[in-house]
């Protein structure tokens, strides 16, 4: 499979050298100073870009008629043009806040938990996320979505990274250095507290996922999600 990589920081020389171990070809390493020459050569994209270049980057792909897996975090603002403009274009687009598979499993935990929880009135929910200093977004994809999951299985309806008020979900965002990744779901009451958490060692996990969701969208059509990749649904 010819893989064209839209952003080549450390995560884009990750994912290149995953993709090479599993028998891939690399066509374009595309950074902020070169162009998108090569992109048609292309069998998928994966786009690990900065929030300001993603939406071009996922526009260009569906022009070239690339599928395009998407791990930018920071412009889902813009995602009802990004979907409509991939259903005009008959494009094929994974977007994940994280494509770890070990995190996609906790998405669902997350998600069955916040089930059995939204019975029990005397807990309240809060989260924490950790990641390097380098990050640009806070909190981050993965706690949004975390937030989002429990928003959907219970009473609560919103987040916040202030003070939360009634119904709200805190989010207490740090970033520390050489910290890939860490999310944590805290359950509290009187009695006692139940937590769920993931911790990423290293960037190899979102790695492999993307590579893994570009091998499965090869030759499809549509918008897609990690339950599709995983088989979760």
């Amino acid at each position: 499979m010819k893989i064209a990589l839209l952003g080549y920081g450390r995560m884009g020389q990750v994912i290149e050298r995953i993709a090479l171990e599993r028998g891939h070809d690399i066509v374009l390493k595309k950074g902020s100073h070169n162009s998108f020459e090569g992109l048609s050569n292309a069998d998928v994209a994966i786009d690990f870009s900065i929030p300001t270049a993603a939406v071009s980057n996922i526009s260009n792909c569906f022009e070239a008629n690339v599928p395009v897996i998407s791990g930018t975090t920071g412009w889902l603002e813009h995602y009802n043009e990004i979907e409509t403009l991939c259903n005009e274009k008959k494009g094929a687009l994974i977007s994940s806040s994280n494509f770890s598979l070990g995190v996609n499993i906790f998405f669902e935990l997350n998600e069955y938990l916040a089930k059995m929880m939204s019975k029990l009135d005397s807990y309240s929910v809060d989260m924490e996320e950790i990641h390097h200093t380098q990050k640009l977004d806070a909190p981050s994809g993965t706690a949004i979505s975390l937030a989002k999951g429990i928003i959907e299985n219970s009473t609560y309806t919103n987040w916040t990274l202030e003070t939360a008020e009634e119904n709200q979900i805190h989010i207490e965002a740090k970033r520390i250095e050489n910290i890939p990744g860490t999310h944590t779901v805290n359950y509290n009451s009187i009695v006692d507290s139940i937590e769920i958490k993931h911790t990423a060692h290293n960037r190899e996990g979102f790695a492999l996922g993307a590579v893994i969701a570009a091998e499965w969208i090869n030759g499809k059509q549509g918008i897609f999600t990690m339950k599709d990749v995983l088989n979760l649904k």
